[in-house]
């Protein structure tokens, strides 16, 4: 399901979707709008939910869905949520692929984030994503 508004805020486009029955507001700086309008194909956008010794917020940004189950955004915008678990509380390993498992969760709304805002700066795509209902 898509419910698409776009509201004008500080420079900024909001656009409402609804990921594993949670509405999630997807906020784009005006830089980000800009270069997704110059994409030929969707940037997809991963908000992963890392689980170990620590909880860890981090978005990952991919040329392709690589497999990956993605709700479309727009045209040039598709994004997706992965909770994943360390094998071990590793800190200094917890960027390596070799570290994260697919942590599968039976009722994932509630783990889905609130809000995702997505910036492009300094020719580089930049996000963040959480849980309050302010963004």
């Amino acid at each position: 399901m898509l419910s698409f508004i776009k509201q004008a805020s500080d420079d900024a486009a909001t656009q409402r979707v609804v990921l594993e029955g949670r509405d999630v507001r997807v906020r784009l700086s005006r830089a980000a709008e800009q270069a997704l309008a110059r994409r030929a194909t969707p940037l997809v956008v991963e908000m992963e939910l890392y689980f170990s010794c620590l909880i860890r917020l981090r978005v990952l940004f991919h040329e392709t869905p690589g497999g990956r189950e993605v709700t479309p955004v727009s045209d040039k915008l598709a994004i997706c949520f992965r909770p994943v678990a360390g094998r071990r509380c590793d800190l200094h390993s917890v960027e390596g692929e070799q570290t994260r498992d697919a942590f599968p969760i039976v009722r994932p709304s509630p783990f889905v984030p609130h809000w995702l805002n997505v910036d492009y700066r300094k020719g580089a795509w930049v996000g963040e994503f959480g849980y309050q209902d302010a963004a």
